[in-house]
């Protein structure tokens, strides 16, 4: 190994990502020494809650004064994981402009107000690097960004969220109850003290509009995507599922269509035999198509501290070994593109509603879905006294049309209930 290259950080937050981040490097030195000849050193971590610094902290590590970190000449890179989008949008912004190349897992941050920071790096010839922003573990940025630059990818699709992976994959295969997998799933670390970020979908939503955004080269922003969550799939929709051949899942889905782009996120039902369907617990999975490399499948750890970690050091290392070398990786998004209007996506649908035991019932509701070209492609029905549960999948039709039906439906004197529905993948 040739001579080695002291590199100093400055740690903005100690929570779960942040003391995994100092952790690893600590664990890691001397791998990373030999490997990459980076002697990399945390010189000092901003945290201004008390109870996160460790009583065996090293003298003079943590400061309370981001002027400590920021004006420090000797700090080449600034690591944030704070969350959120204000104070951490000020700290990035500020840290560039002071000269400091920066690594961020900050999805929110980047979806939100990514376009700024982008620009600024750009201008001040200065990295700004998220590798951990989306799917943990997985090198998903760094595929799209270098290994995909010529591939024309036109699809990105998968499970992005390890939160939601983890309760529908329990809930799945041990028909267990969403509340409590939910409060387990949050002792692992897989979920905030505050979880509506991920179950209700927005966290997803961000890392699809980070993807989308790489891969197509236009700007999308959380704004952009249309997203649902979690919260709505209860345990005999589940048990539906697994009746008719499919598993629930989170799907973020990216495509260009028609030179437009379409971003969304939503719970949807996935044949057992289809790839995704097979990723469990808290992992992630993401789906890359193209018109220059067909598909192809990343997967791996989605959740929690020490997989982020993992990525925000890839990160540090990526800047240690270029900034001197005048290769600067932040922004690819030179097109402006359209987005697709989300009524005219195609998509196949499930339905669940309780409807009056007696006869008729189903071809009224099937009049109804003729009338907007919607066609049933299996059903089942299951009575309950005077009434009986339908379960209906649909074949692939615009969205409009399905929702039109949908609205119609609602309005027949047989419908007990306000018809519940998911997306099929």
């Amino acid at each position: 190994m040739g001579e080695s290259r002291l590199v100093q950080l400055g740690l903005l937050g100690f929570g779960t990502i942040g003391s995994s981040v100092y952790r690893l490097i600590e664990k890691e030195h001397d791998q990373i020494l030999e490997g990459t000849g980076v002697d990399l050193r945390v010189k000092k971590v901003l945290e201004i809650a008390p109870g996160r610094i460790p009583a065996d902290a090293p003298a003079g590590l943590f400061t309370s004064d981001f002027a400590e970190i920021v004006d420090d000449p000797s700090i080449d890179i600034v690591v944030e994981v704070i969350g959120g989008t204000d104070a951490a949008f000020d700290f990035v912004d500020t840290a560039m402009r002071k000269g400091k190349n920066v690594v961020t897992a900050n999805k929110q941050l980047l979806a939100c107000r990514g376009e700024a920071l982008f620009t600024l790096a750009r201008d001040e010839r200065r990295h700004l690097r998220f590798e951990a922003a989306v799917a943990g573990a997985i090198p998903i940025i760094k595929v799209m960004r270098e290994s995909m630059i010529a591939a024309g990818l036109h699809t990105v699709y998968g499970i992005v969220n390890g939160t939601t992976n983890y309760i529908l994959t329990r809930m799945y295969q041990e028909e267990g109850d969403y509340a409590e997998i939910l409060l387990k799933a949050q002792e692992l670390g897989y979920a905030e003290a505050d979880p509506t970020a991920d179950v209700g979908g927005a966290d997803a939503a961000a890392k699809m509009a980070i993807l989308a955004s790489i891969a197509f080269h236009s700007r999308v922003t959380l704004n952009n995507v249309a997203y649902a969550g979690i919260q709505s799939i209860s345990l005999d929709v589940v048990r539906y599922a697994k009746e008719l051949g499919f598993v629930v899942k989170l799907i973020g889905a990216a495509r260009l269509i028609e030179g437009k782009v379409s971003v969304r996120v939503f719970p949807a039902l996935l044949p057992t035999d289809h790839p995704l369907a097979s990723i469990s617990g808290s992992n992630n999975a993401v789906f890359l198509q193209g018109s220059d490399i067909g598909e192809i499948m990343l997967m791996g750890p989605g959740a929690g501290g020490v997989p982020t970690a993992t990525a925000v050091v890839s990160d540090i290392v990526s800047i240690a070994n270029t900034k001197d070398v005048g290769f600067l990786q932040s922004c690819s998004c030179y097109r402006r593109l359209g987005l697709y209007p989300a009524e005219e996506v195609e998509s196949a649908f499930f339905i669940k509603v309780s409807v009056a035991d007696q006869a008729g019932v189903l071809a009224q509701i099937a009049s109804i879905f003729g009338e907007h070209d919607v066609s049933i492609a299996n059903m089942i029905q299951k009575g309950r006294g005077d009434e009986a549960e339908l379960v209906l999948i649909t074949h692939p039709t615009k969205e409009r049309q399905f929702f039109a039906a949908i609205e119609q439906t609602k309005g027949l004197v047989c419908c007990r209930t306000e018809p519940m529905t998911l997306r099929v993948l």
